[in-house]
Parts: structure tokens; C-alpha cells; sequence
């Protein structure tokens, strides 16, 4: 055994040097039985039923992504087939110990179970041999396996050589194809095989999984490193053990998240929403000094307009679906920040942005300099937030002035709006949004004969809901208090989370439909609930009601009679029942 003398100027003893070699955590760790692998329970699921009823395939075709396990499962699944311990003779996935045949399986030398890789043995010549092979009995397993991996690189030739033997071979032998080209198989192969599609596993399983591996190495790692390791893994169990392998090695003091950022590239998430709400605003010079932080800090300029598109397709989904729809892996922080977008951003405007974080990736992609490509990037993107939304912008085509003029800004003045009214005296004054004077007559003829009449505020609720703008009738049930309504006047108070173009957007949309003016007062009166608010008090007390007289029910003889006979019984519900015929009681 050799060692290694100590340094002389550290004066510390050297690690001794033994005689096994170190395994990567990816080898280490790979799964000998089926309850080790993770994310593909329903492939586990089949095989458990198939076994146990006798239904094993002759040949098993395994597809996925790298590294979510293809090779391993095969493997496993030839140790299976030819599984012998104490007491157990037969195909079996109940693998408790290691039996006579495991080792030599799971470390592909097993003379019976042979192991090929089609991309360097793609000729006819190659399965030429396996099918003069297949024809002999297994040397000491019960069955003999073949397992090619990337089976899709066979030529025509090999696969049409195969065929015969795939669908008619020896009832020793067995098929086990993996690929990552399923696609490329063709399908008279296909059909002779049971298929297995192995999925990318996701990032809570893999964050668990890279947890438990890293507290048997003895690492401390810290839960955001583990998720940022398991997001960059992108499904595959190798390359996130690959990558928690060379974080272990990074921080050798304990990994932090921002030791997974620098060792990868990454910007940090929080930042990078950050990064976006200034983008948004149209801050120009705060878009750059961003990004030069985040290029400072070690993060990719490529990496970071792939964040800020991740983003935006976070942002999207919320305004699109609600809150329920954010990424599970978001911290609060970051949850809050792309809830507060959403509100404030219309669709519009997030395709537009997509669409040019796109654009803008395949320049950075070819640019000599990604840096200068990601700063024009921002600065086209930052210019573009000052620009009206789609949606605006077809208003203002259509004459209407008060169209807002940029992303969640103020509409631009005009004579038809009067200035704001000023505070006095220090109390804080309504803030008035003046109606549009309709800037043509027919548009005002075709609105009034339609003769809506809007007598309430649920009246503009329901009208809203009824034109199908889900933003604005989401904002108005959740995020705004009436004052006071009265016929083309209606005083609100806005609550946290309301957009600043909320009062513009009523009055425009109700003078629309309408023909009429309205004005929409902003007052700094409490008002009453939302409409969210009232709903809810309206199903409580409905609750209560049907429960109170469920109890009362519960005291009818007829009905303690019931109880008696079916104990177990529950009233779900009361309803009242109307007369067959209503002239009768």
C-alpha cells in the first residue's frame, strides 16, 4: 500500500491512499431493485402485476430522456428474470437479498446476460451473432438476456435481421432494448415488444432523493441548493447526482445555493424577478445595472435571459390560471413577486415579452459577445414596456384617446380630462376619472340601442363577466369596495393589489357598452365588502341555515325511527319539494 509523505510546508499528514478506486455518487447510488427507483411507479406497478401473474414479455422496450434510468432498469429487470435465492426458483421482483446471479447482473458480467451498445455495434454482423447465439440454453441462469442499449442506431439491415428471432425466439431468451430515440425504432419492432416510457422525474422527488444521498455521503447541503441542483438535473437522476457530486466538492465546508449558482452559472431567481419588475417599469439604466450584477456575480448572460424567460412563463400561467397555477417550487418570496406581476400585467403584454426573450435567446446564442446581445435584449424590452398593450393600442386606432399609453401607466392628458383635484387643507381629496365624449356618433347609436340599463353594482359585475373580460371582473370581485353607485357614478375604494388603470378601464369599457358617460371616483372610504367577500357570508349563512335545520330535522320521530333501523345514515342536505301540480297544495 502506498502513501503519501507529508508536505512540508503544511506539516499535515496526507490522506492514505487505499486500494478502491472512488465511485461517482451516479454509480454509487444506482438502484439494485425496483422499490430504489424513483419517479417511475407506474412502470413498477405493470412489471408487479405482470410477474406475479406469469404475463412476462418476451422482449421489453425501455424509452426516456438520459439518465432517468434506462440501462439500470434493465439490468434490474434481467436480474429478475433470472433471479435465484434460498427457497425462490422463479421470475420474481420481490428481490429482498442478493442471490446467487445479482452481483454479476448489476456489474454486467454475467456470461449469460449480455450487454450491447448499438451505436458501435450497429451492422447485421453484430446481430448475426446474437441470433446464432440465442439459440443455445443459458451456461448457469435461468434465462438468457440481451440488452441493447441505444437500439435506435441499428441500421435497417440489423433491425430487419432481428426481427424473426424478436418475434419467435427461444423461450430462454429474452429482449431488452433502451433508447432515447424511440421515434427512430422502427415499428415492426415495436410491435413485437412491451413498451416502457420512463419519465423525467420531477423536482420535489429529486430534491428528496439528492437529500438522502447527500446526508449518507455526510454533506451539509442546504435545501436551496438541493433545489436549484434539481431544476438544473432537468429529470435525470444522473446528471443530478453528477452535479451534486461536483457541488460536495465545490463547497467543501457545506454547499450553500449560491455555491450551486456560481459552480453553474445561475442567477439568482429572487434577482431575477427583480430583473423583470424593472424591465417591466421601463427602467432602462436599472435593466443594465442589473444584469451587469448578476454577469459580476458569475451568472451566464445566456443563463440569465433564459431565467427572465422561465419568468415570464411563471407570470404567465398565473394571470392566465390563478395562484393555484405557480410553480411549486417557488420560494414565498418569489411566489409573491410573479402574484404581483400577473395582477399587474395583462396577457398581451407577457406574449410580447416571451415572444422577445425568445428572439432575444437565439441572439445571444450567435452574438461573438452574449453580453452585448442580453443588453439589447433589455434595453428593446424596457423600450417596448413604454409602449401601449395590443390591446390599447387597437383603442387607440379606434379613436379612443383615453386608451392608457404604456404598460400600467396613466393615460395620456387630453382635453376631454379634467387634471386630478388637488388635496385641501391636507384631506385627501377623490381622485375623479372623467368620461370619453364617444368620437362617433354611430358608436354611441349602435351602444344606446342596445338599452342596457345598470342599475346596481352587480349589474356592472355580471355585464363585465358578461363581455368576457376575466382581468377586469376578477379585479372588480376581489380587489374593489363600493362607496356609493348611483347611474353613471360609481365611487370605489381600491384595495392592495388593484391596478392603477382599473378606474380608466371600467369607465372606457361601461361608456362602450352603454353609450352613456360614466365617471368612476376613487375615494379613501372604507366601503363595503367585495363581491368576493359578500358571496362567501351568503354561502356561510346558507350553511348555517341548512344545518340548523338538519339538527331540527334530527328530532322528528319518523326520522329518529330511521336512525334507529340505519345507524350509519347521514342528511347531506334539505330541500324543499314544490307540488306536482302548482294550482295544488
Amino acid at each position: 500500500m502506498a502513501t503519501r509523505k507529508s508536505s512540508p510546508k503544511s506539516g499535515k499528514q496526507a490522506p492514505e491512499q487505499t486500494g478502491d478506486a472512488y465511485a461517482v455518487l451516479a454509480r454509487k447510488y444506482r438502484p439494485k431493485t425496483f422499490e430504489e427507483l424513483i419517479g417511475q411507479d407506474a412502470m413498477v406497478r405493470t412489471l408487479t402485476n405482470a410477474f406475479a401473474s406469469g404475463r412476462i414479455a418476451q422482449a421489453y422496450m425501455l424509452t426516456g430522456v438520459r439518465g432517468v434510468g434506462k440501462t439500470t432498469t434493465a439490468r434490474i429487470l434481467a436480474r429478475a428474470l433470472n433471479y435465484e435465492a434460498e427457497g425462490i426458483d422463479e421470475p420474481t421482483i420481490d428481490m429482498k437479498t442478493i442471490g446467487v446471479h445479482c452481483d454479476a447482473i448489476m456489474e454486467s458480467r454475467h456470461v449469460d446476460v449480455l450487454e450491447m451498445d448499438a451505436a458501435s455495434h450497429t451492422g447485421i454482423d453484430d446481430i448475426r451473432e446474437i441470433i446464432e447465439s440465442a439459440r443455445y440454453k443459458p451456461v448457469s441462469a435461468r434465462m438468457k438476456v440481451y440488452i441493447i442499449d441505444e437500439v435506435h442506431m441499428l441500421s435497417k439491415a440489423a433491425f430487419n435481421g432481428l426481427l424473426k428471432t424478436l418475434e419467435e425466439p427461444p423461450d430462454h431468451v429474452r429482449f431488452i432494448f433502451a433508447t432515447t430515440e424511440i421515434r427512430k425504432v422502427p415499428v415492426t419492432v415495436l410491435s413485437r415488444c412491451q413498451r416502457f416510457d420512463l419519465r423525467r422525474v420531477d423536482v420535489e422527488t429529486l430534491r428528496d432523493h439528492f437529500a438522502k444521498v447527500a446526508e449518507r455521503e455526510k454533506a451539509e447541503i442546504g435545501d436551496d441548493a438541493l433545489t436549484l441542483i434539481a431544476r438544473a438535473a432537468e429529470g435525470s437522476v444522473r446528471d443530478g447526482l453528477s452535479i451534486l457530486d461536483q457541488a460536495i466538492a465545490h463547497g467543501s465546508d457545506g454547499v450553500t445555493g449560491a455555491d450551486v449558482r456560481a459552480m453553474l452559472g445561475l442567477a439568482d431567481r429572487g434577482r431575477v424577478f427583480e430583473l423583470l419588475e424593472v424591465i417591466f417599469s421601463g427602467d432602462t439604466k436599472g435593466a443594465l445595472n442589473g444584469l451587469r450584477a448578476l454577469y459580476e456575480e458569475g451568472a451566464e448572460p445566456v443563463q440569465i435571459i433564459t431565467d427572465l424567460a422561465e419568468s415570464v412563463h411563471v407570470v404567465t400561467r398565473i394571470a392566465a390560471a390563478g395562484k393555484e397555477a405557480a410553480d411549486s417550487t417557488l420560494s414565498e418570496a418569489e411566489r409573491s413577486s410573479a402574484e404581483a406581476l400577473a395582477e399587474r400585467l395583462d396577457l398581451g403584454t407577457l406574449a410580447r415579452a416571451w415572444q422577445a426573450f425568445l428572439r432575444g435567446l437565439e441572439e445571444a446564442n450567435a452574438a461573438p459577445q452574449p453580453l452585448a446581445a442580453a443588453e439589447m435584449v433589455l434595453i428593446r424590452l424596457a423600450y417596448m414596456a413604454e409602449l401601449p398593450s395590443p390591446r390599447d393600442l387597437a383603442r387607440i386606432l379606434e379613436g379612443d384617446r383615453s386608451a392608457p399609453q404604456g404598460n400600467g401607466g396613466t393615460p395620456a392628458a387630453s382635453p376631454s380630462q379634467p387634471a386630478p383635484t388637488a388635496s385641501v387643507g391636507g384631506a385627501a381629496q377623490p381622485q375623479m376619472v372623467a368620461a370619453r365624449q364617444p368620437d362617433r356618433e354611430h358608436d354611441v347609436e349602435s351602444a344606446a340601442s342596445t338599452q342596457i340599463h345598470l342599475q346596481s353594482f352587480d349589474d356592472v359585475v355580471a355585464l363585465v363577466a358578461e363581455k368576457r373580460e376575466p382581468m377586469l371582473c376578477h379585479a372588480l370581485e376581489n380587489v374593489v369596495r363600493l362607496v356609493r353607485f348611483a347611474p353613471r357614478n360609481i365611487e370605489i375604494n381600491l384595495l392592495d393589489g388593484a391596478s392603477r388603470t382599473l378606474p380608466n378601464d371600467l369607465r372606457s369599457k361601461l361608456s362602450e357598452w352603454t353609450g352613456e358617460q360614466w365617471m368612476i371616483v376613487i375615494s379613501d372610504e372604507e366601503g363595503g365588502p367585495t363581491v368576493v367577500e359578500q358571496r362567501k357570508a351568503r354561502e356561510k349563512e346558507e350553511a348555517d341555515r341548512k344545518a340548523h335545520e338538519i339538527e331540527a330535522l334530527k328530532q322528528h320521530p319518523a326520522v329518529g325511527k330511521l336512525f334507529e333501523y340505519f345507524p350509519d345514515a347521514k342528511i347531506c342536505d334539505v330541500r324543499d319539494l314544490k307540488s306536482p301540480d302548482d294550482g295544488e297544495n
